[in-house]
């Protein structure tokens, strides 16, 4: 392992907090996170109890902590109950926030509409008492396919009222993925919208659904409910379809919130594998929002007054723990955004960040990377021509970010004054895992830096022997935490070989390579399976290269990453069609073809940067494609490994051909 993952970043800069992050901090030195990570360790159950008393509010006490019987089927607080959603709303009628704006909604268009605490309580209970009506309750589960909208977080909110179960599916995703996801999950009820925009254009979705129910399998479904977005045109059908505000109209403003068990399903998330189908990772309801409400206040340091903007999608698990239920349980005001970050022009972020006076900024380096080429392409979109002076803290979420692009978000947006929170976590984690702590940790441009406290994070060998400081290895989680995975929905089997080998000691393998430096930071070096990041979004290699052998005129593919200055990761598709390899025009002709196929089969998303043809793959002389190889070629590196194992060396050339 420590051979296959080797880093080559040296980064010696340091930032210390700077003074007025660390006044008043929830954590305002590295006494008081090692103070903490000390309580952890003495009293581990005791830590997790009292955080859990402390923060949360409960309809029945819980009297166990952990329970680690059958592990790795961890339960948390496993005899108490309450609701999530009274814990993100109800709370604040009486803690002063009941008139405070919990979301700030600007459209893509730049229409901004408030909501207070108060009212979206009364939207969420209006909606949740018009799905009671049509007869859902505890135990069933919802798909929401929603562009980002208040209505988007109502829907979730109102499931977790009632103990629904939700999926939520991102816009983006093909009515292919959609379908795959209704029939894993067993949903009886769709949320979806008439449309979503985005950069000024209109995309369907009520259609998407449509054509997802249309490929079989989603007997179950009983109701659809629509948001009525933008008006356009939908297919309707009589006795199954329903506008969502005619659910709500006549419903009253109160609804009991249904009290569930802490280790109740809150929702399902899909998440790439890197075999086969999406992986529905399956989350509770008390240790995952623990863990949200607990990470708002830890590394976003969060104050009454703060004015928060995560531009994430509710589809991805950020938009779920940082939008819908860790801010709101904090009682944050929260910016929501439907568009883009270059519409309509580049200087979109930084223009809301001006005007919402926002605090706390978070977002993908892929974003700060595309606006870093946009503010130099058109100088008018640079944030030096923005007042930023609102902004505390910065933050980024989904794939490492690279240095020199850490250096521009912290010179140019955050003013040099402060401090950046590069955060480490994934779906399977539901909340951040290893980051820096705004008043307390010093930072280095690159690094996720340090675990909170309560999470064990370490770097092994293929035993799960810790590796020496410096060496690379994989990165695991020893002890279990709140907000860990509990399941993959219907595959137990699945999930203990995924997430817990038995070769690495029972440990949380999170997937990823990782070193620690001397000082005991964290550097992530990208995945150990075939998954990749692009623009902070994990995809399955063998998801794209199944949708590229779907269509009739390829006979084989195989998917790499490679690098990509904007995206993290761009996709490389290396193809054998079922005819003579396709060259000039015809070349160019059969990749578009097949990267639009893609972009319907999975998701734009998907789409494969490169696309290149060959008489055959590289294979080892029993059949198995050298993906490693494959790595090297897309990247436009020379070949310097053995390749006489291969059945016919002269392929490498065709492939290493860009169109």
């Amino acid at each position: 392992m420590s051979n296959a993952i080797e880093s080559v970043l040296v980064e010696t800069r340091v930032f210390p907090p700077p003074e007025r992050a660390a006044q008043g901090a929830a954590i305002p030195s590295m006494d008081a996170y090692n103070a903490l990570c000390a309580q952890v360790e003495n009293d581990f159950d005791g830590f997790w109890a009292g955080q859990a008393r402390d923060n949360l509010t409960w309809t029945k006490p819980f009297t166990q902590v952990l329970d680690e019987t059958d592990a790795p089927f961890y339960r948390w607080f496993g005899d108490g109950e309450l609701n999530v959603s009274a814990n993100c709303l109800d709370v604040h009628l009486t803690n002063g926030n009941a008139d405070k704006t919990a979301i700030i909604f600007e459209g893509d268009d730049g229409t901004v509409n408030k909501v207070s605490y108060r009212e979206l309580l009364a939207r969420v209970c209006r909606f949740a008492n018009g799905l009671t009506a049509l007869g859902y309750k505890k135990g069933d589960r919802a798909i929401i396919y929603m562009p980002m909208s208040i209505e988007a977080v109502v829907a979730m909110q109102a499931c977790a009222r009632l103990g629904v179960t939700h999926s939520v599916v991102f816009g983006g995703f093909s009515a292919k993925s959609l379908q795959e996801r209704i029939v894993d999950v067993g949903a009886s009820l769709v949320i979806t919208a008439d449309e979503q925009v985005r950069g000024g254009k209109t995309i369907p979705l009520k259609v998407a659904v449509e054509d997802a129910i249309a490929m079989g399998g989603c007997e179950a479904i009983s109701k659809v409910i629509v948001y009525r977005r933008t008006g356009g045109k939908v297919q309707w059908t009589e006795g199954r379809d329903l506008w969502m505000h005619e659910v709500e109209v006549g419903q009253p403003d109160t609804c009991e919130p249904v009290p569930v068990n802490a280790e109740h399903p809150l929702f399902i998330l899909y998440t790439s594998g890197s075999t086969g189908k999406p992986k529905g990772v399956q989350h509770s309801s008390a240790g995952y929002l623990l863990w949200a409400l607990l990470t708002v206040k830890w590394t976003f340091d969060a104050r009454k007054d703060d004015v928060y903007w995560c531009t994430a999608d509710v589809g991805w698990v950020t938009g779920h723990t940082y939008i819908t239920y860790g801010p709101l349980a904090a009682g944050l005001t929260q910016v929501v955004f439907e568009g883009v970050p270059t519409y309509p022009n580049a200087g979109r972020f930084w223009d809301m960040i001006a005007r919402h006076k926002v605090t706390t900024f978070y977002t993908a380096p892929t974003a700060i990377r595309s606006l870093i080429k946009a503010s130099e392409a058109t100088p008018d979109a640079h944030p030096k021509n923005y007042d930023l002076d609102s902004l505390r803290i910065i933050g980024t979420v989904g794939e490492p970010i690279n240095p020199e692009a850490w250096i521009w978000y912290h010179k140019n947006v955050g003013r040099e004054r402060c401090p950046i929170v590069d955060t480490w976590w994934q779906t399977e984690t539901g909340g951040h895992m290893i980051t820096p702590l705004p008043g307390a940790t010093p930072t280095k441009p690159g690094s996720c830096t340090l675990p909170l406290p309560g999470i064990a994070a370490a770097i092994v060998d293929e035993t799960g022997g810790d590796v020496d400081k410096g060496n690379g290895g994989f990165l695991v989680i020893k002890r279990p935490w709140p907000a860990m995975i509990r399941n993959i929905w219907g595959d137990p089997e699945r999930f203990k070989k995924s997430y817990f080998p038995s070769e690495l000691r029972g440990y949380y393998l999170a997937g990823d390579g990782a070193q620690r430096d001397a000082d005991g930071y964290f550097w992530i070096m990208g995945r150990i399976d075939d998954v990749l990041n692009v623009s902070g979004h994990r995809l399955g290699t063998m998801e794209v290269e199944s949708a590229l052998v779907a269509h009739e005129l390829v006979a084989e593919a195989a998917v790499v990453g490679r690098p990509d200055d904007t995206t993290g990761e761009a996709v490389v598709a290396f193809v054998v069609l079922k005819q003579a390899r396709p060259e000039g025009e015809e070349a160019q002709a059969i990749a578009k073809l097949l990267r639009d196929w893609v972009a319907k089969e999975i998701g734009p998303i998907a789409k494969p940067k490169d696309i290149r043809f060959g008489d055959n793959l590289p294979k080892t002389r029993s059949g198995k494609i050298m993906r490693r190889l494959l790595r090297v070629v897309a990247k436009g590196e020379e070949v310097t490994q053995d390749v006489s194992t291969l059945e016919n060396p002269a392929i490498l050339e065709q492939l290493a051909k860009p169109l």
